[in-house]
This record gives C-alpha cells, sequence and structure tokens, in this order.
C-alpha cells in the first residue's frame, strides 16, 4: 500500500483497534476507561464501538481484490473481528451485552452501528451469522422505545430504521421519511442546515445531518418517489458543504475550533470524506488537495503526545488531553466518532484520491501565494 494510505490505516488501527481488541474478549466494560463523566458510563460502551465502527465501514467494504497483500490481510483480520464484536454487543448473555433501550443515548450509537451496515451491506450485514443477525436486528428494535429530540436526532431513528432494512428487516417508513422532509425545512441556504430550526455555528452539519441525510436518500431512492426527487437537491448540498469544509482546513492543519463536541476531533470533517468516498466533491476541489489536506488535519491531531492514555485508550480534547472542551454528555466513548475522517479508505488504492500527486488544498494555497477559485454561495 502507498505511504499515505498506510498512514491513514495506521492511525484509523491506533484509535479503533483497543475497543474491538476488548469487545472480542468480552472485556470492553472492563478496560474502557468510565471515570470520566461518570454518571454516563452505562452508554460509553456503546458510543465507543458504534461510533468506531462508522468510521471503519467503508474499508471494511473496500473491494479486497484491488488491495495488496498486506492491507487484505488487515481487512480480512479487521471483518472477522467486526462480526463477533457485533455478536459480543448484542447478545443478552455477553459480559459485553451493550444498553439499546433506556436513556435516550442508546438511539444515538444504534444508529451510528446502523450507519456501519448501510455503509458495509456486504461486509458486515451479508456477513452475520443467523444468530448475530437475529440479535443485532432485536437490538435495533428495542432502541425504538426511546423517542427523538426534535433535532439531529431525527436521523437516529431514521438511520436505526435503515440498519434494520439492510437486514432485511421490516422497517417503519414514517421514521424514515420525516426527518428527510422536516430537514428540508430547516434548510438555511448555502449548504447548511439548522439544528431544528435554528441555526448553531457547530459541525453537527458534517457529525451527523448531512452524512445520514445523503446516505438514506441513496439508500431508500427506490422505495419511495418522494425521496428520489429529494435525492439530487440533498446531495447537491452535501457536496457544497463538503467544500466549505475543505475551504476551513489551516495551511499547517489546524481547522476552527467552534462549537459543541468539538472533541470529536477530525470527525469534524465526516462530510468532506464521505464526498470523497461516494465521488460527489464539487468540481474546483481535487480529491488529491482533500487527501492532503485531511492528511494534515490527521497529522496534527495526532501528533499530540497526550491524545492517548497508557493503554492505548483517547483521552477527551483536540490536541491532545484537554478535558475542558468535553460538554457533560461526552464520555471516553463519545470520542471515537473521530473515526469517522477515515471513510475515503473505502475507495481503491488506483482512486485518484490515492493515485493522483499531492496537491496542496485550499487555504494552503492562497497563503503562500498560489491561486484558487473563487468561492461563492450556494442557495
Amino acid at each position: 500500500m502507498g505511504d499515505c494510505r498506510k498512514q491513514w490505516i495506521d492511525a484509523m488501527c491506533k484509535i479503533v483497534g483497543p475497543v474491538l481488541d476488548m469487545l472480542e474478549k468480552g472485556k470492553l466494560k472492563e478496560t474502557l476507561p468510565l471515570t470520566f463523566h461518570e454518571e454516563r458510563k452505562a452508554f460509553a460502551p456503546l458510543e465507543a464501538f458504534g461510533r468506531s465502527m462508522l468510521g471503519l465501514s467503508a474499508w471494511l467494504e473496500a473491494d479486497s481484490e484491488l488491495l495488496d497483500e498486506e492491507e487484505r490481510a488487515l481487512q480480512s483480520e479487521y471483518r472477522e473481528k467486526a462480526i463477533r464484536c457485533i455478536e459480543m454487543a448484542t447478545n443478552p448473555s455477553s459480559p459485553d451485552f451493550m444498553l439499546f433501550d433506556d436513556g435516550g443515548q442508546p438511539l444515538v450509537d444504534a444508529a451510528f452501528l446502523a450507519h456501519a451496515l448501510v455503509r458495509a451491506p456486504k461486509s458486515l450485514a451479508a456477513a452475520l451469522p443467523d444468530k448475530t443477525r437475529k440479535h443485532l436486528a432485536d437490538a435495533f428494535r428495542s432502541s425504538r422505545k426511546i423517542s427523538a429530540y426534535n433535532t439531529n436526532w431525527l436521523f437516529f431513528s431514521a438511520m436505526v430504521e435503515a440498519g434494520l432494512y439492510v437486514l432485511g428487516e421490516p422497517y417503519d417508513s414514517m421514521r424514515v421519511l420525516y426527518p428527510l422532509r422536516v430537514f428540508q425545512e430547516w434548510y438555511k441556504g448555502d449548504g447548511i442546515y439548522g439544528d431544528g430550526a435554528n441555526f448553531h455555528w457547530d459541525y453537527y452539519n458534517s457529525f451527523v445531518i448531512q452524512p445520514m441525510y445523503v446516505d438514506l436518500v441513496r439508500l431508500f431512492e427506490s422505495e419511495h418517489e418522494e425521496i428520489r426527487q429529494m435525492k439530487p437537491i440533498v446531495l447537491k448540498r452535501a457536496a457544497r458543504y463538503a467544500s466549505v469544509l475543505e475551504r476551513m482546513i489551516g495551511p499547517e492543519g489546524s481547522y476552527p475550533i467552534i462549537g459543541r463536541s468539538i472533541c470529536y476531533r477530525f470527525g469534524a470533517f465526516q462530510m468532506l470524506s464521505q464526498a470523497a468516498l461516494e465521488h460527489m466533491l464539487e468540481p474546483h476541489i481535487s480529491p488529491a488537495s482533500v487527501r492532503c489536506g485531511l492528511s494534515a488535519v490527521i497529522e496534527r491531531v495526532m501528533s499530540a503526545p497526550d491524545m492517548f492514555d497508557e493503554n492505548g485508550w483517547l483521552r477527551p480534547g483536540v490536541y491532545g488531553e484537554q478535558p475542558e472542551l468535553a460538554e457533560g454528555y461526552i464520555n471516553i466513548g463519545s470520542l471515537y466518532l473521530c473515526s469517522a475522517v477515515f471513510l475515503p479508505l473505502g475507495l481503491s488504492p488506483d482512486d485518484a484520491f490515492w493515485k493522483a500527486p499531492d496537491e496542496a488544498w485550499s487555504a494552503k494555497k492562497v497563503w503562500f501565494g498560489e491561486h484558487i477559485v473563487i468561492d461563492h454561495a450556494e442557495d
């Protein structure tokens, strides 16, 4: 594998590896640090697992025949590990059986786990043993008793139904259709949706709203004419938002520290990563410039010497350990949403994203005296 791709894979595995290693052994609850915001400890295992799977899923789904021998072997190992971990997380007799149906938060992370299935229908959903498929479907259904807030949480209810859909289970179409409709009303212009009726300066359009919106309309367009007609609008707005994210990467790999949940680190760039994965970047944004920009962010964030504790678990913060940046709802498991930046690993090593020569991203070009296409708002 190329040096850059290998660096991304190494970084991804360094982050999510401890989660899957411990869960596979039935020891995640025993070893995951639970004292940070300890009142949230019941939710932490599913947060860590669901979010890790979200980041891993595209790479697990990558065509193994197009990978070199080293990467193919590692992917195979993680595919098998992921299946075993799903069983450990959803089997009621497992020591690591996770909470899916109480306290509100489990709906969020059931949805992230379901999104992983949507992104990896062959390597995850179709590969599950019958017993594990039943356990997972039961877990998803149990989360329905949790009511979603009238915010980005509406997408969590929809994505759980999407998880059931890819498992071949009956799904509730109204739980899917409602957020797709209401977020059309909450669109604020220039590629941004409100998180609810109001606008907020944060990265939730990238953490949740637009990645789920895009994949839901892609998944269900053949089931509903209304969704088919909505799809080009949703994708156009997402592409514009991805361009905005690309422009937010500073010349040295930093980015604006703004809004809540900033401890999700480079998960803030999920929509840019997804736009690269799904070949939906706007024409003036090259895949190579996105690769180089995201690589700079990953390298900058991971250069902090205290990002991980002595056992390899993430610590709260953006650059290293900065616990004051973590809201009260954030525990150690929450931090694993950072893995969503690694979605382009689902692309073949021969894709332009990986193969094209290095190219500076927009901010680096401008601040080094180069020339770029002027930015325009998209209504």
